[in-house]
Formats: C-alpha cells, sequence, structure tokens
C-alpha cells in the first residue's frame, strides 16, 4: 500500500477495496459490518424514530482536544441526544483529497472508530470518495444518525413558555478558540482544549425530568444563535445574564484580542436547555453531578414585551446581541 491517497483508492478495484478493508472495516471492527453489500439492515427498538445527517470540514483535521473523525460521531451524536433520543446507528461517508498521508487517515478513522465505541453506537454503512489533490482539506466526512425517543418524552420550540429559564452545560466557545489556535493563523499559541465530546449523558440526566422543554447543541454560531433560534420560534426575548455565563480565561483573553465575541463561538460538547423555571434547579444539580456539566449555570430567562436577545451585563446595563451575519471565523466544524 502507498504512503499517500492516490486517485487509484477511488476507482472501485483493488486499491479501493484494500483502503475499505485495511483501513475502515478494520478500525471500525464490527462483524455486523458487511463491506461486501450496499445496505445494512438494522433493528430498531420501540419508540419514535429519529434520523440527523451533518457534514465536517474542519481544518486542522486535528486539534486539541479532537480530530474531524472523533467530531463527525460527536455532532452526529449530540443532534440526536439534545431531541431526547437514543443514539444507535452511524453512517459515515469519507471525501478523501488524493495526497493524503495514510498514517493521518489511520489515526483520523481510529479516532472516529474510538468515539463511535464511547458513545455505544455502531457504524453500519458508510462510502468512500477519493477527489483530486487541490479539490479538498485532506478529508471531508459525511455522516447520518439514527437513534429511537420514548413517546412520552416531547420536546420542542413549540413547548417554550414565558417564564422559563435556560441553562448551559458548560463553558461556551472552548471549541470554536481551540481550533483557531491550532491554526496559529494570528500568532497566538495556547494550550486550550476543544469541548468536543458526545453529549448523551448530559441530556439522559434531565429525560425524566418534568418542565424540560428543549435542547440544542450550540455549533456553528453558539450560544447567541441558539438564543436567536429560541426567540425567533417563540416570538419571546430571551434574557442572558453576563455574570452568569461560564466563560473560561482563555477564551476571553482571545476573544478580546481578536474582536470576537464568545457567545458567537462554536462548542462542540455543550448542551443548552430550556426548562420550567420550578424545574431549573433540579435540572442544574442533575448536570453539576457529571464530570461534563460540572461547571453548569443557569444564564437567562424567557419573556415577554420584546423579542430580542438581551445581554445583561456585568456593570447593570443592557446589550443586544444581533442575529449572526457574518462568519466570525473559517469553517471549524
Amino acid at each position: 500500500m502507498s504512503e499517500h491517497i492516490t486517485l487509484a483508492h477511488g476507482n472501485g478495484g483493488r486499491h479501493m477495496r484494500e483502503l475499505i478493508e485495511g483501513v475502515f472495516a478494520r478500525h471500525l471492527a464490527d462483524p455486523a459490518l458487511d463491506v461486501q453489500v450496499d445496505a445494512a439492515h438494522i433493528a430498531v427498538p420501540p419508540g419514535d424514530l429519529f434520523i440527523t445527517t451533518d457534514g465536517f470540514t474542519v481544518k486542522p483535521l486535528e486539534f486539541p482536544g479532537g480530530d474531524i473523525g472523533a467530531l463527525a460521531v460527536h455532532g452526529t451524536v449530540n443532534d440526536l441526544a439534545v431531541a431526547g433520543a437514543i443514539p444507535l446507528y452511524l453512517t459515515v461517508n469519507a471525501f478523501i483529497e488524493e495526497g493524503l498521508p495514510f498514517t493521518t487517515l489511520e489515526r483520523l478513522v481510529a479516532s472516529l472508530a474510538r468515539a463511535a465505541r464511547e458513545a455505544r453506537v455502531r457504524v453500519v454503512a458508510g462510502d468512500t470518495k477519493v477527489v483530486p489533490r487541490g479539490e479538498g482539506s485532506g478529508l471531508y466526512l459525511a455522516t447520518s444518525g439514527v437513534g429511537v425517543r420514548r413517546p412520552e418524552l416531547q420536546l420542542g420550540l413549540a413547548h417554550i413558555r414565558a417564564g422559563d429559564v435556560l441553562l448551559v452545560s458548560g463553558p461556551v466557545g472552548d471549541h470554536g478558540t481551540a481550533v483557531m489556535l491550532a491554526r496559529e493563523q494570528f500568532g497566538l499559541r495556547g494550550d486550550l482544549q476543544s469541548d468536543a465530546a458526545c453529549v448523551y449523558p448530559l441530556t439522559a440526566a434531565l429525560h425524566d425530568l418534568p418542565g424540560l422543554r428543549f435542547m440544542r447543541d450550540p455549533t456553528r454560531g453558539g450560544l447567541a444563535t441558539v438564543a436567536h433560534e429560541i426567540a425567533r420560534a417563540c416570538q419571546l426575548g430571551v434574557r442572558l445574564y453576563e455574570e452568569a455565563i461560564p466563560v473560561r480565561d482563555p477564551v476571553r483573553a482571545v476573544c478580546d484580542m481578536l474582536g470576537y465575541d464568545p457567545y458567537y463561538l462554536a462548542c462542540e460538547g455543550r448542551v443548552v436547555a430550556v426548562v420550567e423555571a420550578a424545574a431549573a434547579e433540579v435540572a442544574l444539580q442533575r448536570w453539576r453531578m457529571l464530570p461534563q456539566g460540572n461547571a453548569a449555570a443557569i444564564i437567562g430567562t424567557l419573556e415577554t414585551g420584546h423579542r430580542h436577545v438581551v445581554l445583561q451585563t456585568l456593570l447593570g446595563g443592557e446589550r443586544l446581541l444581533e442575529e449572526l451575519e457574518d462568519d466570525p471565523l473559517p469553517r471549524i466544524c
């Protein structure tokens, strides 16, 4: 096998077979993953079926705290988890650029497989394509996920009411800042780790909580974009409290230097939840009992009288958080 991906690895012949069997099938190591067939049979337990799909184009492919392989699993599993579903199955499509070193591909696929095992999901189908040199960023991944939710668990924007409370499971902006630092494009370096992780333990902790209305993972566009989604859909105002929103000092320092706002930076291992006010403290304590949620906080409320996202500042003033228009960073997920 050559040291780099070539166009021959996508031609359907021996090299492609060696790529699929020697890298993907070997690392995924699931007896049910039959690379000789074009469709997979899956057994789905009783419940409401959920499906999601996503694409991943992060650069660099590997960054402090994660890589595109693990990120593809976490991103897809998390979309199912915040819908209240139990993630079960994944499919993975890999678009590999000619010239990518095999050692890099091995690390990324191994990381993907490890993240899937940790999230207790099975990769049951997939495909590979090779694009000519210069037409990709090394590796793009496209995924789909399948999960099941209990019928009695009803979540969604339509359930949100005035007076409800917003919580976040941990500090915001870690992922966006970590990826930016990994690029070293601003002459900055740091040891901040991405928050990329499977959030299912966080969402499962709230499944039986009366008053749970809605959950979302604040990925592209960050916390502020989730707040705008809520305000727009519910025709309510969202008030966020600056003193309550957890932001790590390195994230705040980088944002201060470069003019970014941490509330718009992507997270890949956090959950924003909306619960009725009477359930807020119980939800907070459940999250804080988990390693991923030990820095969880109550950060805002839903209110009538306006339809804006308002940040109540540390000095007691107010600042409107406008809906994101320009991309604050090159693609990071």
